[in-house]
């Protein structure tokens, strides 16, 4: 059987910082700080909504987490410039090596899943704005099963639905909550550490194997598997 990769797609394929310029044009200098707030908002939302049960899609976690940074920077916003911010991450750009990596992945024989907390037509939206939509087999939405990840039902909800085992699935992600939790669920995975300044949370559960970005885990993949 084909080995499964299951990429994790914002901050791992997508880069969710690619809303920079328009936020550059919009408040300055102050950018790049509001980006990172809004970003770990919307993480610690959808992780906050799934522990609590009270389930809503990423896409409005991602519209709170954007009201909060409005909030903690002090940053007045009009309702059309968070609609503008808003609909530029609907269509958000691919790191450089994404699609050169999935490439040379596909043509390896491994089986291409896109897996995340995003709704499954927001995912396809991105997928195929950056022009790779063709490379996979399908995309996996935790919004199928109304939770996020790392809730360990939605990594078995991957398994049912890519008709795969953890055995021989590897989730890939540069998202450290995201690598601990499929590896505490059975699967291998790949962490993608895209800058020197990332840092792994020092847990019992470490990455089975840590790449630069897509290239590179082509590399580390075959020296594992």
């Amino acid at each position: 059987m084909a080995t499964t990769l299951a990429f994790d797609v914002y901050g791992t394929l997508i880069n969710t910082h690619g809303v920079l310029t328009l936020l550059d044009d919009m408040i300055g200098n102050n950018a790049q700080v509001f980006s990172n707030t809004w970003r770990e908002k919307q993480l610690e939302y959808s992780f906050r909504r799934g522990l609590m049960q009270n389930y809503v899609p990423f896409s409005l976690c991602t519209k709170h987490a954007l009201d909060y940074a409005c909030l903690a920077h002090k940053t007045e916003l009009s309702e059309d410039q968070k609609e503008q911010l808003l609909e530029r991450y609907k269509t958000l750009p691919a790191f450089d090596d994404v699609k050169a990596g999935l490439e040379s992945l596909k043509a390896q024989g491994y089986r291409l899943f896109a897996f995340s907390n995003g709704a499954a037509n927001a995912v396809n939206t991105l997928l195929e704005t950056a022009d790779i939509s063709d490379l996979f087999e399908g995309v996996i939405s935790a919004d199928d099963i109304k939770t996020f990840k790392p809730n360990p039902d939605v990594y078995s909800h991957f398994l049912r639905e890519a008709n795969s085992t953890g055995a021989n699935t590897w989730l890939i992600s540069s998202n450290p909550f995201d690598v601990t939790g499929a590896i505490s669920h059975g699967m291998r995975a790949a962490w993608i550490k895209r800058s020197d300044e990332a840092i792994f949370d020092p847990w019992e559960i470490q990455p089975t194997t840590i790449a630069t970005d897509l290239l590179d885990l082509k590399e580390k993949l075959k020296s594992v598997n």
